[in-house]
């Protein structure tokens, strides 16, 4: 089994490496803002947009050019990477995974990528690591690295630098202990298991949403872009930061736990931005019960169900076990029991009562027992021949999860 992984870790650069690093990150930007703006000129005269290979043709002449002769202080493969990586965001638009690109703007997302690991050197020994152009820097070595450096991304957040290292190693096939469970997603429980367990929202925004708030007031009265106003926008950037960890943590914690103790884990296919879209409307036919439902939007965000689905979708693929995705409909409205569907068995948010049988539960662990069966039955045409290939209509994706096309 090849394992792909990444560390990250807190940059300890002198003053001479930020800078340097604040400008590669600036010519990084600078170069993606420019092919973008050159695919969407030749898409309104008609023309084909160029590929990878013709953008790094036109890389060499910005670098060669005298307008833009600054660039080949940059190295030229972080440089190249960011064509990649434009290249790739038109690919995902195409194939309606995403957006459509959008320029960057200084001081998000900064951030450059090195992808030969011929020119890196790392040295944890000594805590410290050989960048091109950039020297040894040293970083806070906080666990070991394993496996084959693969490449290592640079990026800047709230005034700090860190460092990314992604590798690849070979490891047995592991073997999954423990069985199945199914998973409710919610907001008052923010995961309820099928075995009665529940973990408690953390609800990270919600918590500071007051200091922010103020954080926030106090930069509007600022003159935009002054030393003040820069220092109030600092301390916003560190709010959201304490608030994005804080939810990052609590679903580290929680998905490493589930997998460690379940083979398989069967969640709802929650489409997350359908169910947080604003219920504002339009002028001419406005919506209803709004702010109850900005409110709800809020609430469901902060959850942070997507990212807690990525994490429990990989762990438990590096576990050998397997995440299976269930469509959400009447899951919350099936009586466990004796099988009835009424949308009359829910009568509060809280609590389940079948109108047929009368079987009473938590209404988030009806809808739990309710995954884990649908989980098995979806998981039944994932059933493979002998020789192990998979039923036809089905399929397992690289990340574990599995899905059918029935």
């Amino acid at each position: 089994m090849q394992r792909l992984q990444a560390y990250k870790y807190e940059l300890m650069p002198d003053g001479q490496q930020e800078r340097q690093m604040c400008r590669f990150a600036g010519s990084c930007r600078f170069v993606f803002n420019k092919a973008l703006a050159l695919q969407k000129e030749r898409y309104e005269q008609g023309k084909k947009k160029l590929g990878y290979a013709g953008l790094c043709k036109l890389l060499t002449e910005w670098r060669n050019g005298a307008d833009t002769a600054w660039l080949s202080d940059a190295p030229v493969h972080p440089l190249q990477q960011t064509l990649k990586d434009l290249e790739r965001a038109y690919s995902n638009f195409f194939a309606k995974r995403a957006d459509f690109p959008r320029f960057k703007k200084k001081g998000r997302s900064d951030s450059f990528r090195y992808p030969d690991p011929k020119q890196i050197k790392l040295d944890q020994a000594n805590n410290r690591l050989f960048l091109p152009k950039l020297g040894w820097l040293r970083y806070r070595n906080s666990r070991e690295v394993l496996g084959t450096v693969k490449n290592i991304t640079v990026s800047q957040s709230c005034g700090k630098w860190f460092v990314s290292i992604q590798t690849e190693r070979e490891l047995e096939q592991p073997i999954a202990q423990g069985g199945a469970v199914g998973i409710d997603m919610g907001v008052a429980r923010f995961a309820t298991l099928s075995d009665g367990t529940f973990y408690a929202p953390l609800n990270s925004f919600k918590r500071h949403e007051t200091a922010l708030r103020k954080a926030q007031q106090a930069m509007s009265r600022k003159t935009k872009f002054s030393s003040n106003w820069k220092r109030a926008k600092a301390r916003v950037q560190r709010i959201h930061t304490r608030i994005g960890n804080a939810r990052r943590d609590y679903l580290h914690k929680t998905s490493t736990t589930i997998s460690q103790n379940h083979a398989m884990a069967c969640i709802e296919d929650l489409q997350v931005r359908n169910m947080s879209k604003s219920a504002a409307g339009t002028t001419e036919r406005p919506g209803k019960n709004v702010r109850a439902k900005s409110g709800l939007n809020k609430s469901i965000l902060d959850q942070g169900w997507f990212e807690f689905r990525r994490q429990l979708d990989y762990k438990l693929a590096w576990k050998g076990g397997w995440l299976v995705a269930v469509p959400p409909r009447n899951t919350s409205r099936t009586c466990p029991r004796c099988g009835h569907v009424s949308a009359d068995n829910r009568q509060t948010q809280a609590q389940f009562l079948c109108v047929e049988c009368g079987f009473e539960e938590n209404a988030d662990l009806v809808g739990a027992i309710n995954i884990l069966r649908a989980g098995h039955a979806r998981f039944a045409c994932e059933v493979s021949d002998a020789a192990g290939s998979p039923a036809a209509g089905t399929h397992r994706s690289d990340s574990g999860a599995v899905q059918c096309r029935a």
